[in-house]
């Protein structure tokens, strides 16, 4: 269970109850102010994440083995989205866990990255074989 589903709500509520509590209803105007600017934050990247994402080709980043490098555990498909500037071509089948996402790059390298309840929780990095010379 993500325990982020039940803590953040119940800080929010913290917040405002405190503001309630030292400062009486503006507090509360305070607290729900600084929770909006800070939802509207949130929001505001991830607009502009998905804007630069729609630039460019489905799947496509431009270097595999740096995407690879830089990818950690618990990452969220967001922050991967943000990294490649790129939104992944799915792999496996809509809403079903885990999800499959695979970016590919110029040489045809490719990292399929696995995520599980929005985080990422493996990938693999796969190169072609060099061209016999």
């Amino acid at each position: 269970m993500q325990w982020q589903k039940i803590l953040i709500p119940l800080a929010c509520v913290a917040l405002v109850l405190t503001g309630y509590q030292s400062y009486g209803w503006a507090g509360v105007a305070a607290a729900t102010g600084a929770l909006m600017m800070w939802l509207l934050l949130h929001f505001g990247r991830m607009m502009q994440v998905l804007k630069r994402a729609a630039q460019r080709p489905i799947g496509y980043v431009d270097s595999a083995v740096m995407l690879h490098a830089r990818l950690r555990p618990g990452l969220t498909l967001m922050h991967v989205v943000a990294m490649t500037r790129s939104l992944g071509e799915p792999q496996s089948p809509r809403d079903s866990q885990p999800e499959l996402f695979r970016w590919t790059d110029a040489s045809k390298s490719y990292v399929t990255a696995e995520f599980h309840g929005g985080k990422l929780r493996t990938w693999e990095l796969v190169r072609p074989a060099p061209a016999p010379v």
